[in-house]
């Protein structure tokens, strides 16, 4: 890269990576932020309303990126990411300050909501601006390349908000970092704020914008000329296609994994940590990769082998990493047999998006302690009392089924905490299930890292300038927002329903499979795009050379 180049893009990409960080800092810590602000219900309640609170932060990003796109276009690309940056900062330090349920009650869970959702605004509008800036810089045989390193810091700001708790945890204990410590990341995240809007300040508007700004050929409602013309409106939904596929393994490698590795696997908070910030980190360097790759190959075959693989591949590796990360509960869930025998009246669907609702029925309280100690169950309907029969051993429902259940479970060869692999130092990494659990972890990270690396160059390159922003940011975050959002909490939901957490797997694989076929045969190849060309023009790659190549 030139010196000018340079600073563009790690100027985008430290402001980018402080974004994500705080993002991804209340994923990290769903199940703690569960107890603190949803501590009137189930443990099992607890991780689906957090994680819900979490998905609150996508719902949002379609709005976000009305506002903050249109933005871009009318007034530039650095306006609009220094903005989001300092909306994002302001918040996640709010998060790090609120009173606890247990302090203040309901209002608690409201003001939590209020933060995610200036944090859902905020990153919406960071990703259009920023991919658009750097796009727009970027020589356009490297142009991918150069955006990766963007990119890249999603996984990158995962793997630094997991280090940052270690290092925290390390300093105050285990019992205050549950207790008041989990405070201290969001908190200090005002240092990095500062810096990032110092460095992002320095930078010049991007030169594609300021020529077009110069000629008068910017658009004076973007919004409604990328849907009156009908070759963006077909672009548009490529686009919302593409960012839907891409987030199904996304969200799946990451919120979805960091949360089943705690819950369902049983896996202690700080082994999850460690495995997932050195994995993540290389996940960082596998996206600069496939961005690369895709500058040579091309876009369409980087981004549809990554989906097909996960695909076909993610019920084996989801399977294998139950054995390897807790071998006796994989041997309890294969051997024990347990039956749920409850009204199907009684038993609710726990995906409650409004946090409203609490699930009191005996079918309801059985699930959630069978979930609570991982049990795979299946389910018979009846017209009768709820009662649940482990290895032939029936339990009714009464005043002390939770306890009784959750004895009979262990009792019958269910493990209780603490069978899963523990990492208490680097030197544990080189245990062979302890490596067997991270590289599992790896392979769905790389999946990720395929599909979404030559994706958010791709949805830069179909769109002319005066409406390119807009236009990837409205489709990118609707889809990423409607299904990468509520990925974790509906597959926890399904998980609840059916007694099988494999079975909610079925939802992503489907969806990712419709999204291949789809992209095959309408994804164009953008690779060598000229995004310089009139403002007339739709951007198209060159006839006939090797940016055309199919998949």
């Amino acid at each position: 890269m030139k010196k000018e180049e340079f600073k563009v893009v790690a100027a985008s990409a430290v402001g980018t990576a402080f974004e994500w960080y705080d993002f991804f800092l209340y994923a990290s810590l769903v199940p703690v932020i569960g107890g603190k602000f949803f501590g009137g219900y189930s443990e099992a309640a607890q991780t689906v309303f957090a994680l819900l609170t979490f998905s609150v932060g996508f719902i949002v990003r379609p709005i976000g990126a009305l506002i903050f796109a249109r933005l871009g276009d009318l007034l530039g690309r650095k306006a609009v990411f220094l903005l989001t940056l300092v909306i994002m900062g302001s918040s996640t330090v709010a998060i790090g300050l609120l009173p606890t349920s247990q302090q203040i009650g309901a209002m608690a869970p409201v003001l939590l909501l209020v933060c995610r959702i200036a944090q859902g605004l905020a990153v919406s509008g960071e990703f259009g601006a920023a991919v658009t800036y750097v796009s727009e810089y970027a020589p356009k045989d490297q142009r991918s390349y150069y955006v990766g390193w963007l990119t890249g810091t999603t996984a990158l700001s995962f793997s630094l908000s997991l280090g940052v708790q270690l290092i925290v945890q390390s300093v105050v204990g285990a019992d205050a970092f549950s207790a008041w410590g989990w405070r201290i990341p969001f908190v200090i995240s005002v240092l990095p704020l500062g810096l990032s809007v110092w460095i992002r300040l320095k930078l010049r508007e991007s030169p594609l914008f300021l020529k077009m700004k110069e000629q008068g050929t910017h658009s004076k409602a973007p919004l409604r000329e990328a849907l009156r013309e009908k070759r963006h409106r077909r672009m548009i939904l490529i686009v919302f296609v593409m960012a839907a596929a891409q987030s199904f393994i996304g969200y799946l490698s990451t919120v979805y994994m960091l949360t089943t590795m705690r819950t369902s696997y049983q896996v202690d908070g700080r082994t999850v940590s460690w495995i997932f910030m050195l994995v993540f980190l290389i996940g960082f360097f596998l996206c600069v990769f496939f961005s690369w790759l895709s500058d040579r190959i091309g876009r369409r075959k980087v981004l549809i082998t990554g989906l097909v693989l996960a695909t076909v591949t993610v019920f084996p590796v989801f399977n294998a990493l139950t054995s390897a990360a807790n071998p006796a509960l994989a041997t309890a869930q294969s051997d024990v047999k347990v039956m749920l025998r409850a009204n199907p009246d009684e038993c609710s669907f726990q995906f409650n998006p409004a946090g409203n609702v609490k699930f009191t029925s005996a079918c309801d309280r059985a699930r959630e302690v069978l979930h609570a100690s991982s049990v795979k169950f299946d389910r018979q309907d009846i017209g009768g009392p709820t009662e649940v029969v482990i290895d032939g051993k029936h339990i009714t429902a009464g005043p002390r089924m939770e306890a009784d259940i959750t004895a009979a479970v262990h009792d019958a060869g269910y493990p209780v905490r603490g069978a899963a692999i523990t990492v208490d130092g680097v030197t544990d990494f080189l245990s062979w299930p302890v490596l067997k659990v991270a590289a599992l972890l790896l392979l769905l990270v790389a999946y990720a890292q395929m599909a979404q690396a030559p994706a958010a160059t791709a949805m830069a390159e179909v769109f002319p300038t005066r409406i390119r922003s807009t236009a990837m940011s409205l489709p990118y975050q609707t889809g990423v927002g409607v299904f990468g959002g509520f990925l974790p909490a509906t597959m926890v939901a399904i998980g609840a329903e059916t007694g099988d957490i494999t079975d909610a797997l079925w939802y992503p694989v489907v969806a990712m499979a419709i999204g291949s076929v789809i992209l095959v045969f309408a994804l164009p190849e953008t690779r060598g795009v000229d995004l310089a060309k009139a403002d007339g023009e739709e951007p198209t790659a060159p006839t006939g050379g090797p940016g055309t190549t199919a998949a």
